[in-house]
């Protein structure tokens, strides 16, 4: 048995619960504005969607993982409702860089609810959406089913590409054999280097932990 299939086993064998708790957790986090940041989410995600194996198991992650991604949307709405364009000055954003609070906040001006939902798939801006969104103005009414739609699109979506993953690495591995696997692999940690390499491009800095715990104490002085 290869690397890779123990590393999938090893994922398949966590009780399904404590996998669908542990990913739920992340997303939360990672939807969360000030803590999404520094939260590998969408990592996590993909990984424990590896360990797929049916469609009720499908069903349930995808489920799960939509409902706290919209709730980390609500929460930073909530925030921003509660502290308005004062969200901008937080340290929190002028980490991230304040230009992609300004490009939330003009993606709301120009397409309204439209933007929660396209937001979704862009990263960092996915993060500061919700808040900006408070800070707007706009209606939670509103804000809500655009909020849930996209949360449960984008959570579809990349459970399907985990579960695609996982399938085909394991239809890989009996396709070449063990030396045809390595040549494989490395291929793809070079894209995967590749795509980390883009992502950090979008991200101005990474909050550390202890700032994310803060957010709240930078808003109030920001006020």
């Amino acid at each position: 048995m290869s690397f890779v299939s123990e590393a999938l086993t090893a994922i398949a064998s966590l009780p399904r619960p404590l996998l669908v708790l542990v990913v739920g957790a992340l997303v939360l986090g990672e939807c969360t504005v000030g803590l999404g940041f520094v939260v590998p989410g969408e990592s996590g995600l993909l990984i424990a969607s590896a360990s797929v194996t049916g469609t009720g198991f499908f069903l349930t992650l995808s489920l799960v993982v939509a409902v706290c991604a919209a709730a980390g949307d609500t929460i930073g709405f909530w925030f921003g409702r509660r502290y308005g364009w004062r969200m901008r000055e937080s340290r929190a954003v002028r980490k991230v860089g304040q230009r992609h609070w300004d490009r939330a906040s003009a993606m709301l001006r120009k397409y309204g609810i439209g933007a929660v939902f396209v937001a979704r798939f862009l990263p960092v801006v996915r993060t500061l959406t919700p808040a900006a969104a408070g800070s707007s103005g706009l209606g939670y009414a509103r804000f809500l089913p655009a909020s849930l739609i996209g949360a449960a699109t984008w959570s579809t979506l990349h459970v399907g590409i985990g579960w695609a993953a996982g399938a085909s690495a394991k239809y890989v591995e009996d396709l070449l054999g063990q030396a045809g696997w390595l040549l494989a692999l490395v291929l793809v940690l070079v894209g995967v280097a590749g795509w980390f390499w883009r992502r950090s491009r979008e991200r101005c800095a990474i909050a550390t932990p202890a700032e994310s715990e803060v957010i709240t104490d930078d808003i109030d002085r920001a006020a």
